[in-house]
């Protein structure tokens, strides 16, 4: 069992020990969610079964909608965010359903249980000569032909084309690139797999990464990995998100972001350059099209400020 989750365990009564055990191996075996998802759901119902307990119950059967009413009002008092208590409510949700559909709970407790709305925001983006800038430097400093110099530029390009998310990137194996296409197979949440076209100046930088860089750092047990650390191994999702924000340092005036900041600034150019709201989905692998549709808001603010700006009767 995950570590905070088992922290929560320790105190539980042993029927819930057992249940939690069982939900687990659901989320893991038969969702085949990832082990970061699987540690968030049972961290969430560890703290929910914590607060019945306090509460005088001692049998999941027993959880009712009052009851978990009464662990998110807690959760408000104790001045979690609205977005962690929706998440929190989700995951309620989620395993009271869960409870009724294997016979472990005669209703589902869990089916009228309100969330608030999650103030849903967007982290800064670059502008258009910011995302060149940014590559443009990265370039520069690799211009010494350094294996770790071509792997960063060939990552930074990789991220901006594509939008991908940076446990997309690390997780792509040299195969994966399709270089008669110019497509990329990436596989996102839920172990969704999709294909993510690239232009040509990221295929360039592959190129020059996969030939003359990733040789000279690849070891014996470099494996597949398409990107690799300074010892050989597959680079992880810490190394990226340093070297985007030393990266962005550089660039005079640019925000400071990270990696998900990049695919935010990619979908944000997309639909400032015409891109549909359905292409975009299908590109950054949105579950939702209202998950797309937050960038909206930022074109439409671009938008807004540049007509302040240059009408004259604005």
């Amino acid at each position: 069992m995950a570590d905070d989750a088992q922290q929560e365990a320790d105190a539980l009564p042993e029927a819930f020990v057992r249940v939690l055990g069982d939900y687990e191996q659901h989320l893991a075996v038969e969702r085949d969610l990832t082990p970061h998802s699987v540690r968030a759901y049972l961290t969430d119902v560890a703290g929910l079964l914590e607060h019945a307990r306090r509460l005088g119950l001692d049998d999941v059967a027993r959880l009712d909608l009052r009851t978990l009413r009464s662990w998110l009002a807690q959760q408000q008092s104790l001045g979690r965010s609205r977005t962690t208590i929706a998440r929190r409510a989700t995951a309620a949700r989620v395993f009271t359903a869960w409870l009724a559909r294997t016979g472990r709970a005669e209703h589902d407790a869990g089916a009228s249980l309100a969330s608030p709305k999650a103030h849903r925001t967007l982290p800064p983006v670059l502008r258009r000569d910011e995302a060149d800038d940014l590559i443009r430097t990265a370039t520069a400093l690799a211009d010494d032909g350094s294996p770790v110099g071509l792997r960063d530029v060939a990552m930074l390009e990789l991220l901006y084309a594509t939008g991908i998310r940076v446990g997309e990137l690390v997780g792509l194996d040299v195969d994966d690139v399709d270089r008669e296409r110019n497509v990329v197979r990436v596989l996102g949440k839920g172990r969704k797999e999709r294909s993510v076209p690239f232009g040509r100046p990221a295929a360039h930088a592959l190129d020059f990464w996969t030939r003359h860089g990733r040789p000279l750092l690849a070891v014996d047990g470099s494996g597949p990995a398409l990107f690799l650390g300074a010892r050989g191994g597959r680079i992880d999702q810490r190394a990226v998100r340093t070297l985007v924000h030393r990266r962005i340092a550089e660039v005079p005036g640019a925000p400071d972001i990270g990696p998900h900041g990049l695919r935010h600034t990619a979908a944000t150019h997309l639909l400032e350059g015409g891109a549909d709201l359905r292409s975009v989905q299908e590109l950054l692998g949105h579950a939702s099209l209202a998950t797309t549709q937050l960038y909206t808001h930022v074109t439409t603010d671009r938008l807004r400020a540049a007509y302040r700006q240059a009408h004259p009767r604005a």
